[in-house]
């Protein structure tokens, strides 16, 4: 691997922690702080921290793009099925997730808190199914996958 996919795949593995991991825990603690009825405080700096690292977080994937191309991965099927869940995930944050946090930021009911905690259980679960894609990489032409 040459110095400059190292740099994009470094760069690509930070954000992903930096970036998506607040994401997914400030987006995961918002629907209990709502139905425990927590300091409308609380939930106003869970919603910034979710808003703020999700825009950082479009690096992640442009970054990734960059590295698979340096690889000569991007149509190894293990990074397709990844792109395809990374937006899936961004939809979902986009459409449902942040939309939820400011539905309730707004004094919405405990049944919308339980809706808003399942789709970042499902936002989550796209999340954690894209890191094991990068990890295992099953038919990598890298030969990484295991």
């Amino acid at each position: 691997m040459g110095r400059v996919t190292g740099l994009l795949l470094s760069v690509h593995v930070l954000g992903a922690i930096l970036a998506v991991g607040p994401v997914a825990v400030a987006a995961s603690m918002f629907p209990a702080a709502a139905r425990a009825d927590d300091a409308a405080t609380t939930l106003r700096v869970l919603h910034r921290i979710t808003r703020v690292y999700a825009t950082i977080a479009i690096f992640v994937p442009v970054f990734g793009i960059a590295t698979g191309a340096k690889l000569g991965v991007l149509g190894d099927t293990w990074l397709i099925v990844s792109m395809i869940l990374t937006t899936a995930a961004a939809v979902v944050l986009i459409a449902l997730v942040i939309p939820g946090q400011r539905a309730l930021l707004a004094g919405g009911n405990k049944s919308a808190a339980r809706r808003l905690g399942m789709q970042t259980g499902i936002f989550n679960l796209l999340w954690a199914v894209v890191v094991v894609l990068m990890i295992y990489r099953p038919d990598s032409t890298t030969g990484a996958g295991l």
